[in-house]
């Protein structure tokens, strides 16, 4: 991995046990806060609009589970620069000087609605650049950052699925506590989300579901959030490839307002590790490759 933008940070980190107790990686790929200046000053909005994009501290949260012996993932470079979470060319064309590839998805929801691999918008909905980018930058930035993250995080992948037949992917992500509808009912402190139940074995979502809820933790399913392009991407239940995007409520561990962690935010990490222990104890026998039943 290269240093980006002459910043002193590494674009993404890995960092793997000195023995896997399971194979289950937890990955934080939205809690980057590495900002290049030149996107800064490109930028119309202050770093403070920008940086409601973050899943803020949620790294550090899962940063402990490489003791434990749980693979981590991190990105360093935030998701308002370029978004790991999506397709590698959901681009929008209204974002751009001169002619997006004709390979780019310029039509899918989440380019409708500015959150596409470039954002167009932070997550309050505030237009990010003052002027149009080329399109050249764009495609510079998935090529630098966007595509060597996939391809580490496969590489991860297949070396579990190799020694352990199965693998977890245990996506981590923070959620503002209040939507922006005044419609939508009141978030539970964790929202699972499994793709309405195509990206893993039934048996991680009921696990969570039950550590959760015993550790004192309102839990929802799929709402408001079902998981993105990882989740969806890399979960493959049939071939024993699990994924589970879980979403954890920032009032929960953090002052939103002042971006700082609040008193309970040791206790969550300590209840997020508990998690990764009950995950940890699931029997692999029961999270597939699923095998037809013989005639």
């Amino acid at each position: 991995m290269t240093r980006f933008n002459g910043e002193l940070s590494l674009p993404f980190e890995i960092v793997e046990p000195a023995g896997w107790r399971a194979p289950i990686i937890f990955n934080s790929p939205h809690s980057g806060s590495v900002y290049p200046p030149e996107f800064l000053n490109a930028s119309r909005i202050d770093l403070g609009a920008l940086r409601r994009s973050e899943d803020s501290f949620m790294d550090e949260l899962i940063s402990g589970l490489s003791d434990r012996g749980f693979p981590v993932v991190r990105v360093n470079f935030p998701r308002s620069y370029v978004d790991v979470n999506r397709e590698p060319y959901e681009l929008d064309p209204r974002m751009f000087s001169g002619r997006l590839p004709s390979f780019a998805n310029t039509r899918s929801m989440r380019v409708a609605g500015g959150l596409g691999t470039i954002p167009r918008v932070v997550g309050d909905g505030q237009e990010i650049y003052r002027e149009r980018l080329s399109v050249e930058d764009a495609l510079a930035r998935i090529e630098a950052l966007y595509k060597p993250y996939h391809r580490a995080l496969r590489r991860l992948i297949n070396k579990a699925h190799q020694v352990f037949g199965t693998v977890v992917v245990v996506d981590c992500h923070s959620m503002p506590s209040v939507g922006v509808s005044r419609d939508e009912p009141r978030r539970p402190d964790v929202v699972i989300g499994d793709r309405y139940g195509t990206s893993c074995a039934p048996l991680l979502p009921d696990t969570v579901e039950e550590t959760m809820s015993r550790l004192g933790y309102s839990v929802g399913r799929n709402k408001p959030y079902a998981g993105g392009f990882i989740t969806e991407h890399y979960g493959n239940p049939a071939s024993g490839l699990h994924t589970i995007q879980l979403e954890l409520n920032r009032a929960i561990y953090m002052d939103e307002r002042r971006r700082e962690r609040s008193a309970r935010f040791a206790q969550v990490t300590a209840d997020f590790a508990a998690l990764a222990d009950a995950l940890a104890a699931v029997p692999l026998g029961g999270l597939g490759p699923f095998q037809a039943a013989a005639e």
